[in-house]
């Protein structure tokens, strides 16, 4: 488990790292009205997501503790958390091996590469990307990040709630996409002791967390979703299923269709390009997935935007 204090150190560790990413006032129309909202705009964050949080909250802790060699880091990643991993071991400067699965989004892949990583495919899966980079770390003496279940992980995903309460005064939920978990674990960190709920939102292809909250324990489920390279974990992280199963967390699922629908709503009425993880939190209110109660103010976080430049995307 983490705790709030760990959030805090997260905080005070990060420090010029990150950027505070802005919010801003939007209105969603759901089918029983309009629904007025603040989006937490985390897709300008300096590695393109919220993954930055966790990755230099990671890094900088074994940097203090000593504990980062010239063997450096290695990472399974779809994209995201490889990218803020990269940014976080320049920082350092520390190597970093980021292990992509195949047919990973190739804007994703060039930017590794711009970062200086270097990237290896490790097979068609997560699983077989973490299996890989298991090995690798244990050949080589890198230290292994996990991309959402290690405590300064999602201990440093939790900053963004931190920084929500505040920015936005009467904040009353916190809605965010879930693949493996960091960041919702994170977020319903500071929510058990800050006073708010926290949104948990899914494809019904990927519902990983839907579907360990339903079991009681995380379980494997089946992949199938447009959103797979950025909410495609096919189980839920043990720590964010420990810290949701004892939380005020609402777990919600949307199709496909509705995320590409919120996708290019963000774009059209608002001039916001982001990844469809991202759009899924949206769709949550436009759907009526998720339906706020009266005077709720709800956070909806626009967690990334590693994406192809144009609209619409090819």
């Amino acid at each position: 488990m983490i705790s709030y204090g760990d959030v805090c150190e997260a905080r005070s560790r990060v420090g010029s790292f990150v950027r505070e990413t802005p919010v801003m006032r939007a209105t969603l129309h759901a089918p029983y009205g309009d629904v007025d909202v603040v989006l937490k705009l985390e897709q300008v964050q300096v590695s393109g997501t919220f993954k930055a949080r966790g990755s230099f909250n990671a890094v900088l802790h074994l940097r203090d503790e000593g504990r980062l060699t010239a063997a450096g880091l290695v990472i399974a990643s779809g994209g995201n958390a490889g990218i803020a991993a990269s940014m976080a071991g320049r920082a350092v400067g520390a190597p970093v091996t980021v292990v992509v699965p195949e047919g990973s989004p190739a804007e994703k892949v060039a930017r590794l590469r711009h970062l200086g990583a270097d990237v290896v495919q490790g097979g068609p899966t997560h699983h077989d990307t973490f299996v890989w980079a298991q090995s690798f770390a244990a050949r080589t003496g890198a230290f292994q990040l996990h991309a959402y279940d290690q405590p300064d992980i999602v201990a440093g995903a939790g900053t963004l709630a931190l920084e929500s309460l505040d920015q936005v005064p009467g904040l009353g939920s916190i809605v965010v996409a879930v693949g493996g978990g960091g960041l919702v674990g994170g977020v319903a960190t500071v929510g058990t002791e800050r006073g708010f709920r926290t949104v948990a939102v899914e494809p019904t292809g990927a519902p990983s967390l839907h579907a360990a909250l339903a079991a009681g324990e995380p379980v494997d489920v089946r992949i199938d979703t447009i959103a797979k390279d950025s909410l495609g974990a096919r189980r839920v992280g043990n720590l964010a299923y420990q810290v949701c199963a004892g939380a005020d967390v609402v777990s919600v699922l949307v199709e496909d269709l509705d995320i590409v629908v919120a996708r290019e709503l963000l774009w059209t009425e608002y001039r916001l390009l982001v990844e469809d993880s991202a759009a899924a939190a949206v769709a949550a209110i436009c759907t009526g997935a998720y339906t706020p109660a009266g005077g709720e103010l709800p956070v909806v976080v626009l967690c990334g935007a590693n994406v192809a430049h144009q609209w619409p995307p090819d």
